[in-house]
């Protein structure tokens, strides 16, 4: 199962260098690209308000 960053999401940019795939686009919210997610997890260990969740 692929992450997904809840409405929670601060738009901090955080997470996106953190992605090995680079699956993460910015945004308002960020989102995360199911296709491209390898469930590693690094986006969640980055974010400080918690937003990226497995699915």
């Amino acid at each position: 199962m692929a992450y997904v960053i809840k409405d929670s999401c601060i738009a901090c940019g955080a997470c996106a260098p953190e992605c090995p795939v680079e699956a993460i686009s910015d945004g308002d919210i960020y989102t995360i690209d199911a296709d491209k997610c390898i469930d590693c997890g690094a986006c969640a260990s980055a974010c400080p308000v918690e937003a990226p969740v497995e699915a």
